[in-house]
């Protein structure tokens, strides 16, 4: 079976084979005893055997607390007294409830338990007294108490170390989904502002383009209006595009924001661009909505418009506004060419139900008969009266 190490830099790798030497050698000098060969041997193999599970405990802490057991066993056998070289004991459990896997963790709690009971039996013995002899009761509780409470001790720093470590990697995963969720949703917005501003901003060019190349033989008024369109659009275009770019390297700046003052430019741009628009406010709205929904409406405006201007059956387009006391409704209609599909896919779908749903509100955008419908419902204060929440 392939036992799998834990990674360590090189210096840890050397800080721990250095102490591990140091321990061992120190431990066989406090072991010897001149002239006992067989003892000697015996200290020898608990020395060595303490000395790798000291080795391996971050390594491998299981192996370290496997090999800790033998030497307990070892010792036990030979029948030597506890030293210090049995201090390697409860760094090794510190070292497993730290570094552990989690069978390694529970084994050394486990360990914990039956290691006291081990030694209280094993000294108890050793001294030649019954473990059950009423006598021995209370002698036998205070070691088993203070070995069990050493073992314990040694395994709960390494569990609140354990503990302290992976809530400071949990901490700093979240905060890295975290930031990587804001760079995603700024990433989308500036992804979603370029979309409506280029494409509207073609949409209008490439119509008045097509304008002026028509009317350049036999209407030179008219092809200089659409030339004067297609300059003020692109130049605008332009403008709203370096703020874009300037947001990408300044995350502090402020990108275009287009109020419901911007409407009226937009609506003179897109008749100027060949629509047909017709605009009616009913009701009308009682205050000044949230910027945001002035600016989402903006938006949802602007993509609706460009796409009948791109897709429509004729130039004819309807835009209603009804305000409420606690939402808006806007519809755009405009008629369907023949055999153009209507596709839910499309970015500037995407983008509009985006903006929506950001606004706090919803949008639907469907084929309604021969005609293609955009309807927007954004909250825009208090509910209405006899409109208060049951819950």
């Amino acid at each position: 079976m392939r036992i799998a190490l834990r990674p360590l830099l090189r210096y840890q790798l050397v800080v721990d084979l250095v102490a591990a030497g140091l321990f061992g050698l120190l431990s066989f000098v406090i072991e010897l005893e001149p002239g006992d060969v067989v003892g000697n041997l015996g200290a020898l193999v608990v020395v060595v055997l303490f000395s790798a599970a000291f080795a391996f405990r971050r390594l491998q802490p299981g192996v370290a607390l496997a090999l800790a057991w033998v030497a307990a066993v070892v010792q036990m056998a030979l029948l030597r007294s506890p030293t210090t070289t049995d201090f390697a004991v409860f760094v090794v459990l510190y070292a497993v409830a730290a570094y552990g896997s989690r069978r390694a963790y529970w084994a050394g709690f486990l360990s914990t338990f039956v290691g006291a009971a081990t030694v209280t039996g094993y000294l108890i013995l050793r001294g030649g007294q019954e473990i059950f002899h009423p006598e021995n009761v209370l002698a036998v509780l205070a070691v088993l108490l203070t070995s069990g409470f050493a073992f314990l001790l040694s395994w709960g720093s390494g569990a609140l170390v354990r503990t302290t470590r992976r809530a400071a990697e949990n901490a700093a995963a979240q905060r890295a989904a975290e930031e990587a969720t804001i760079a995603e949703q700024e990433r989308v917005r500036i992804a979603r502002d370029m979309h409506d501003v280029v494409a509207h901003s073609l949409a209008v060019v490439i119509a008045q383009a097509d304008g002026a190349r028509y009317a350049a033989g036999q209407n030179p008024a008219a092809a200089a209006d659409a030339l004067a369109t297609i300059s003020s659009t692109a130049r605008a275009a332009l403008s709203d595009v370096r703020l874009l770019l300037q947001q990408l390297r300044h995350s502090q700046a402020d990108g275009p924001q287009p109020t419901l003052a911007d409407i009226e430019t937009l609506a003179a741009q897109m008749r100027a661009a060949g629509v047909d628009l017709e605009t009616t406010v009913d009701p009308a709205p009682p205050a000044d909505p949230p910027a945001a929904v002035q600016l989402a409406l903006y938006r949802i405006l602007q993509e609706a418009l460009t796409n009948a201007l791109r897709h429509g059956a004729d130039p004819r387009v309807t835009v209603r506004f009804a305000w409420h006391p606690d939402r808006v409704e806007m519809t755009v209609r405009n008629r369907r060419a023949v055999g153009i599909a209507a596709s839910a896919g499309g970015h500037g779908i995407i983008g509009m139900r985006e903006r929506a749903q950001l606004a706090g509100g919803t949008l639907s955008a469907q084929p309604e008969a021969d005609a293609f419908v955009v309807r927007a419902t954004l909250p825009v204060g208090a509910p209405a009266p006899g409109k208060e929440s049951t819950s």
